[in-house]
C-alpha cells in the first residue's frame, strides 16, 4: 500500500527525527532526507519540513543545499534554522541577537490555518541563538514569543498563506511545545493533505522483513542489558529470524544498580529469552580499562570500546566468529553522538564510538530500532507482547553508572567573565546562588556545552525553582545547569577534590541510587517520572564530606527535551536524612534544569 508522505530535510538539529517521529505519530508518513539531496528526490512528497541545525544561519552557515526546493509545489514549514532560512530565502533578514532556551509563551495573530484551533496564547519551546529580524514581503507575523523574565521576540512564527511557506522559531515537534503536535496536524494533514493511513504495525511487519533480507543465513549476538530498547530487540530478532539465530550476551560491567545484573538475568529467564542467553562478570576489566580516566568522552568511549572487546572475546569461545553485532540503539543515542552529517557530538554513547562505527561501516551490526524514540519502542514492545511492566522501566544508560560518577582532576574551574556578577543580579530577596567548580554536558542551540553548574539555596520554593534556573542559565555565562540545596545549610565554599572511577565511588553511589528508586517506588512516583538518575560530584563543601549527591528527577517522553520532576516533600525529607547520613556525603541537592540546556545525564 503506497502512503501519502512528508519529506523532512535534517539540518543537523537534535530533534530531525523526532519531526519525523511527530508525524508518523500523525499515522503518516515521514522520511529523513538530506541538505544536499538533489530537488529531484523530493518528487512525490505531499509537502517538506525543515528542522533545525547547529548552525548559524545569521553567519551564511549550513546554506549549501539545493535551493530549487523553494520552486516545489508543495508546502513547506521550516523549525527554528528552517525557519530563518525560509525567510533569508524570501527576502527577509536573520540576525545574532535574541537567545532563548526552554519555555516561552507564544502570543498567536491572524488566522493562518497552521494555527487553526489553537489558542490566543501557547506554550512553545525554544532553543536558539539566530532571530529573524526582517520579514520577506508577502509574509505575515503570526506569532510573537515572550520568554520568562524576557523581551518579545518577534517573527517566532510566519507564514505566507499563498505560497503555503511557514516557519517557527520554535520547535513544535517536541513534548514542551504544549500543542505542537496539533500545529503539525493542520501542517500535514490539513495544508499538505496527507492521508493518515500508516500505523507501528506497518513499521514491525516492515522492519522484520528487512531485517530477514539483512542477517540472510547469519546469527545475531545481542548486546543485552535488560532495558526495554535491547529486550524489544531480542523479540523482533527472534520473531524475524527464528531464536536459535539469536544470541544474547549480558556483561555485568561493575557499573549496574544494585542487584541490576541477576534481576536482569532473571528475568529474561521469566520471559523465555534465556534459549541462547550468556552472562559475563567484567567488573574488574572494565575499572582496569577506567583506571584514572576523568574527561566524560574519554570515559564513554572507552565504556564503548571494552564492550565491544568483550563481546569479541564471547564471540570466539562461543564459536560465533561470522555472527553480526545486535544493538538496542534508538535514535537519541545516534543524534547525540553527532549522527547525522551537521550534527554536533554532545555526547557519545557506547552504542557508537569509533570501532562500532567503523563495524557498521563494515556491514557487521544490526540495529533494528535505531530511527524510534522511546514511545515507538515501548508502543512497539507492546504490540509484540512485551508485559507492561518491563515496556514502561525507567531508562537506564549503557554506560551506567559510569556517567553519573563524575571524576575531576581537581584543579580549580575559572568562571566565565562576568558570571558572577550576572549571578549576582539574580541572587536577592533571599535567594543565594554560587557556581560550582565543576563542569557537566549540555546541549544549547543544537550544540555541546560543557560548562559550570549553578547551586540555588534560600527563599526559592521548588515549586518556582525551574522558572528561576531558566533566566539564570539565559542570562549568566558559561553555565548549563541549575541545583537546589536540600540540606537548607547553602555552601560558601566548594572546593573540587581529584576523583577517578573507583570500586568505593560505585558502591556509594549504589547506595545512595537504590535509596532514591526505591523511595519512587514507595511514595508512588515512579510511573510519573520518565527517568531518575543520581548522580555523584567529587565536591567538598564547607570543609565537610568528598561527594555531592544529586538528584535528577524528569518529566519527558522521548529524552530529547525534559522539564525537572517535583519529588514529594515526604519523601524528600527521606533522601535528606538516608543519603546525607552515607559516608564522605558533603551534601544533597535537587536537578531542576530543563533540556536544553542540561542533557539528562550530567555526562
Amino acid at each position: 500500500m503506497a502512503h501519502d508522505t512528508i519529506a523532512v530535510v535534517d539540518f543537523g538539529g537534535q530533534y530531525a527525527h523526532l519531526i519525523a517521529a511527530k508525524v508518523r505519530r500523525l499515522h503518516v508518513l515521514a522520511e529523513i532526507r538530506e541538505p544536499e539531496d538533489p530537488v529531484a528526490k523530493f518528487a512525490g512528497y505531499k509537502g517538506v519540513i525543515f528542522s533545525g541545525s547547529p548552525a548559524l544561519a545569521s553567519h551564511g552557515e549550513g546554506s549549501s543545499y539545493d535551493r530549487r526546493i523553494y520552486d516545489l509545489p508543495v508546502p513547506i514549514l521550516g523549525f527554528c534554522f528552517g525557519h530563518q532560512e525560509i525567510a533569508k530565502h524570501y527576502g527577509g533578514a536573520v540576525e545574532h541577537t535574541q537567545r532563548e532556551y526552554g519555555p516561552a509563551t507564544l502570543d498567536v495573530r491572524g488566522t493562518s490555518p497552521i494555527f487553526a484551533g489553537l489558542a490566543a496564547e501557547e506554550t512553545v519551546f525554544m532553543s536558539h541563538g539566530d532571530t529573524v529580524t526582517v520579514l520577506p514581503e508577502g509574509f505575515e507575523e503570526i506569532g510573537i514569543s515572550r520568554a520568562p523574565g524576557g523581551p518579545p521576540h518577534r517573527n517566532a512564527a510566519i507564514a505566507h498563506d499563498g505560497l503555503k511557506r511557514y516557519g517557527f522559531q520554535f520547535h513544535p515537534e517536541v513534548d514542551d511545545t504544549v500543542h505542537g503536535e496539533q500545529m503539525l496536524r493542520n501542517f500535514v494533514v490539513d495544508i499538505c493533505g496527507c492521508r493518515p493511513d500508516w500505523t507501528m504495525e506497518h513499521f514491525g511487519a516492515e522492519e522484520a522483513a528487512r531485517l530477514r533480507a539483512e542477517v540472510g543465513d547469519r546469527h545475531v549476538f545481542l548486546l543485552a542489558s535488560g532495558g526495554v530498547d535491547s529486550t524489544v530487540c531480542a523479540v523482533l530478532l527472534g520473531q524475524a529470524l527464528g531464536p536459535e539465530r539469536v544470541h544474547l550476551l549480558h556483561v555485568d560491567t561493575g557499573l549496574m544498580r544494585k542487584g541490576e545484573s541477576a534481576d536482569v538475568v532473571a528475568e529474561f529467564r521469566r520471559r523465555g529469552l534465556d534459549r541462547n542467553l550468556h552472562a559475563v562478570e567484567a567488573t574488574e576489566t572494565f575499572l582496569t580499562a577506567l583506571a584514572g580516566v576523568v574527561e566524560p568522552e574519554k570515559k564513554r568511549r572507552i565504556i564503548g570500546d571494552t564492550f565491544l572487546r568483550v563481546f569479541a572475546d564471547e564471540a570466539a569461545r562461543l564459536d560465533l566468529h561470522d555472527c553480526l553485532l545486535a544493538q538496542g540503539t534508538i535514535y537519541p543515542d545516534r543524534i547525540e553522538t553527532g549522527g547525522s552529517k551537521r550534527a554536533d557530538t554532545i555526547k557519545t554513547h557506547h552504542n557508537r564510538v569509533p570501532a562500532v562505527e567503523a563495524m557498521i561501516a563494515a556491514g557487521r551490526v544490526v540495529e533494528p530500532i535505531a530511527d524510534l524514540y522511546k514511545p515507538e519502542v515501548r508502543e512497539l514492545g507492546e504490540s509484540l507482547g512485551l508485559a507492561h511492566e518491563l515496556v514502561w522501566r525507567h531508562p537506564f544508560p549503557g554506560p551506567g553508572l559510569g556517567i553519573r560518577l563524575l571524576c575531576s582532576d581537581g584543579a580549580p574551574v575559572a568562571p566565565e567573565p562576568g558570571a558572577e556578577a550576572a549571578l549576582a543580579r539574580h541572587c536577592r530577596d533571599g535567594v543565594h546562588g554560587a557556581l560550582l567548580p565543576v563542569h557537566s554536558v549540555g546541549v544549547k542551540a543544537d550544540l555541546r556545552s560543557y560548562e559550570q553548574p549553578v547551586m540555588l539555596w534560600g527563599a526559592l520554593p521548588l515549586a518556582r525553582a525551574e522558572a528561576f534556573a531558566t533566566r539564570i542559565y539565559q542570562d549568566v555565562p558559561g553555565t548549563n545547569r541549575c541545583i537546589v540545596d536540600l540540606t537548607g545549610r547553602g555552601v560558601k565554599h566548594a572546593r573540587a577534590l581529584a576523583a577517578t572511577v573507583t570500586r568505593e565511588r560505585l558502591e556509594l553511589l549504589r547506595e545512595a541510587d537504590h535509596l532514591v528508586m526505591d523511595g519512587l517506588r514507595r511514595h508512588g512516583v515512579y510511573a510519573e517520572i520518565w527517568q531518575c538518575p543520581t548522580v555523584l560530584v567529587p565536591l567538598e563543601l564547607d570543609g565537610q564530606g568528598r561527594e555531592l549527591v544529586v538528584v535528577r528527577p524528569v518529566l519527558s517522553e522521548r529524552a530529547m527535551t525534559c522539564r525537572p520532576a517535583l519529588l514529594p516533600a515526604a519523601l524528600v525529607t527521606e533522601l535528606r536524612e538516608a543519603i546525607v547520613a552515607l559516608p564522605g556525603v558533603s551534601g544533597l541537592a535537587l536537578d531542576v534544569t530543563t533540556k536544553p540546556p542540561g542533557t539528562i545525564e550530567w555526562e
